[in-house]
């Protein structure tokens, strides 16, 4: 078990200095995540990795509550607060509009979160959500290794599954997504 489970198990029991202990592995988590997706991306991004995880970390331990079972749980939580997060950045940008001239989409979070073009934003959160209907695991899969930027290992680690598994989900929700979003 490691030392986030330990502490989100005693934090989830009362014990207040678990909680205490556990926030700022937390937030050190998130950065860690950030971080190392933003180490070779341009300064000019739209979206920074820092407002990202500084929301992500105020959606996940804002009110203090820690609602999650173990580390897993706390990766699909961190994955789709970050989904979220980026779903309602489009939003304010305009991206109302969608349709014709859709450009190759990147499966990286930085990179989304760097484009210009919240509709590419959009139409990405609409084709994970019917590859979830379609998939549901492959839909997992993909929000772990895309949102959280988990490598295979880690995302068959925390979903216990085993890395095989993994990338057949991640090949099949790859090509989900452009067929999804190629051309028209």
């Amino acid at each position: 078990m490691s030392q986030m489970t330990r502490l989100i198990e005693a934090a989830r029991n009362g014990d207040p200095s678990a909680a205490a202990e556990l926030l700022p592995l937390v937030y050190q988590e998130l950065r860690h995540l950030a971080r190392a997706r933003m180490a070779q991306e341009r300064a000019e991004h739209t979206l920074q990795a820092t407002a990202l995880v500084h929301e992500a970390y105020l959606r996940l331990v804002g009110n203090g509550e820690i609602n999650w079972a173990n580390r897993a749980h706390f990766f699909h939580a961190a994955a789709e607060a970050m989904r979220r997060i980026l779903i309602e950045h489009a939003r304010a940008k305009g991206g109302a509009q969608r349709g014709g001239g859709r450009k190759k989409l990147p499966l990286d979070v930085v990179d989304l979160a760097a484009e210009a073009d919240p509709t590419q934003i959009l139409a990405l959160d609409e084709a994970i959500s019917r590859l979830e209907q379609e998939d549901a695991d492959a839909a997992r899969v993909l929000r772990l290794r895309f949102y959280a930027g988990l490598s295979v290992e880690e995302v068959a680690k925390a979903i216990g599954a085993s890395p095989r598994t993994v990338k057949r989900d991640w090949a099949y929700a790859r090509a989900f997504l452009i067929q999804a979003l190629g051309p028209t």
